[in-house]
């Protein structure tokens, strides 16, 4: 049996041993708080970088950051926030998304988080979802760039879910901010042909049997050239609606559009003559007559039917042209002057109205006035030609001339 003493001693060792091992830990723990401070130290350091990488907009390395932060610490909204919206930055939509929510989700008043979800919710097809964000947004989104994603998601999402008063509602705004950018001219034929077709689409299923469904098949017949066909469609409305206003109008015109005959002047002078005593109000009709008129020398009837015309339609530039050069033929350049200068105000960009009254000016001997626009009319006419040859070279393919 061991000794009292060799007890001792061994109770002893151990003791020792035991201290030494606690103090081992103690050291390798470090003070309590030393973890969470060499935490918080890396956390600190991340969301600096990441920061820098976002102002930079070097998204990937911001994407980086950010992914590192949302798991160090995942409490923070605005880490949440800032990697949805470098993702949808990058062109990662989809990505964005659930960052985006979790930051509503930790600060449902985060109004940026808001904005950017809609606008990824919308761009991934999500737009049962996206339309009431992006609708709510439309008004308080300051950023260029971004008020432009968001209508233009708005629209796509709005046309999806024939919501169409809310497609119309962005892309006024977008006319309005973006008046020259193609892609929103785009998306507004598109709108608009869309909101054409449907309305035919419910003409058709709710009111088969309207005239207004057989002027609609009118029109479509008359655009394409089948004139035969067209006019038999009208001639039925007015079997059905002999005074109906516009169609004897449209039969006129029809005639004028299609092949010329021995007949077609009085025919369509009878067409037009019964439309103005359907409408005698009809700017249109009485134009077209002085047209005519005009054609075969009666200058003085083309004269009153177009300043009969100009008083019924005060915006009606064509018919001051006209009737500014048939008084010019007729020898009344004096007369002249007022209905062209008229036109002028009305469409000061276009070249005619310029070479018609600097024709009336020079017949009345105000030669400084004729010769301004003269000059006028030859800047615009050079304008128009190079900006036609701009639009034929680009449909054709050919790239723009450096200057």
């Amino acid at each position: 049996m061991p000794t009292l003493s060799k007890i001792i001693v061994l109770v002893w060792a151990v003791s020792i041993a035991a201290g030494g091992f606690a103090a081992q830990v103690i050291r390798k723990a470090g003070p309590p708080h030393a973890a969470g401070t060499a935490q918080q130290s890396e956390v600190d350091e991340i969301a600096k970088t990441a920061r820098g990488a976002y102002d930079k907009e070097d998204w990937e390395d911001a994407i980086r950051g950010y992914e590192k932060l949302v798991k160090l610490a995942a409490n923070i909204a605005e880490y949440h926030l800032n990697l949805g919206i470098a993702r949808y930055s990058a062109g990662r939509c989809r990505d964005a998304v659930q960052p985006l929510r979790q930051a509503l989700k930790l600060k449902p008043g985060l109004g940026q988080a808001h904005l950017y979800l809609g606008v990824s919710l919308g761009a991934t097809g999500q737009c049962r979802e996206a339309l009431p964000y992006l609708r709510k947004d439309l008004p308080r989104v300051t950023g260029q760039q971004l008020k432009r994603d968001l209508a233009l998601s708005g629209v796509r999402c709005a046309v999806a879910l024939s919501q169409l008063d809310d497609a119309i509602d962005f892309i006024r705004v977008l006319n309005r901010d973006f008046p020259n950018d193609p892609e929103v001219l785009y998306r507004t034929v598109h709108v608009y042909s869309d909101l054409s077709t449907r309305a035919s689409q419910e003409l058709l299923y709710k009111a088969p049997s309207s005239y207004q469904v057989r002027q609609l098949n009118a029109e479509a017949l008359e655009t394409q050239g089948k004139w035969e066909e067209a006019a038999e469609e009208y001639r039925k409305i007015l079997e059905q609606n002999p005074r109906l206003p516009g169609i004897h109008y449209r039969l006129a015109r029809l005639i004028l559009s299609a092949p010329k005959t021995a007949t077609t002047m009085d025919d369509a002078r009878k067409e037009l003559e019964q439309e103005l005593k359907i409408d005698p109000r009809n700017a249109a009709a009485e134009f077209v007559m002085g047209a005519l008129d005009l054609q075969t020398a009666k200058l003085d009837e083309a004269i009153a039917h177009f300043s009969r015309a100009v008083n019924l339609d005060a915006g009606f530039v064509d018919a001051f042209l006209e009737l500014g050069r048939a008084l010019t033929s007729a020898g009344k350049a004096s007369e002249a002057v007022a209905p062209l200068e008229n036109a002028v105000k009305l469409q000061p960009e276009n070249p005619m109205t310029h070479y018609r009254l600097s024709i009336a000016y020079s017949r009345v001997g105000r030669k400084e006035d004729a010769q301004r626009e003269s000059a006028t009319f030859k800047e615009l006419s050079e304008k128009a030609q190079q900006t036609k040859e701009t639009i034929q070279k680009a449909v054709s393919g050919v790239p723009p001339e450096k200057p």
